[in-house]
């Protein structure tokens, strides 16, 4: 079962990445292919909002952006991170269903990161991937950027091998009740107008 999980993760992850550079764009909207609910559309939009992320993320360090420009996508970024946010909590409630019948003892072990939040790492992982195999075949640079990049290329496919591999572990050993998962639901502070301290004491009459 992981492993079939596992390729279908990447694939899909994949498929998205090449998606999104049809366009280019973060303004471009979402086009899910997947069924609405399926696991497969899960991880399409979670990937789709790492590629968006990714992109803002080197939009707003450009030296000479305006200020204004740059706290717009400040705040894009921010909207973004916590749609990331909550695309794992609905990947990893799909877990805790996928699991709830395995049997398991009350000393039963749990595990640091939940499957959600590895599959985050691998979503983030494929777009270094994709834009370090960009950066490999450019024309317009010396070929010392092109080496120093094949080599951190070679670095990124192995944790792509090695972070596959412990997930597929990971997910065997909670199909077969040797560790157990809980989800706590991030419960962000700052975006709520009643917990942060900044903007609850704005409201104040």
């Amino acid at each position: 079962m992981s492993l079939s999980m596992l390729s279908k993760a990447i694939s899909i992850f994949k498929q998205s990445i090449h998606d999104y550079h049809q366009f280019d764009s973060v303004e471009h909207p979402l086009q899910n292919p997947y069924p609405v609910g399926s696991f497969e559309a899960l991880l399409y939009h979670k990937n789709w909002i790492d590629a968006v992320q990714w992109h803002l993320e080197d939009i707003i360090r450009e030296p000479k952006i305006d200020p204004v420009e740059a706290l717009k996508i400040k705040r894009c970024i921010d909207v973004s991170n916590q749609e990331r946010t909550d695309m794992v909590e609905y990947l990893d409630s799909y877990f805790l269903d996928l699991f709830k019948e395995v049997k398991k003892m009350e000393d039963t072990p749990l595990n640091t990161e939940t499957p959600a939040w590895a599959f985050d790492r691998l979503s983030i992982l494929e777009l270094k991937i994709y834009h370090m195999e960009q950066e490999v075949k450019r024309t317009d640079v010396l070929n010392e950027h092109i080496l120093k990049c094949r080599d951190k290329l070679d670095i990124l496919l192995q944790q792509e091998i090695d972070l596959s591999t412990a997930i597929e572990q990971l997910l065997d050993d909670f199909a077969a009740g040797k560790k157990k998962m809980k989800v706590y639901k991030q419960m962000k502070m700052y975006n709520d107008p009643n917990l942060n301290p900044v903007l609850y004491r704005r409201l104040r009459p």
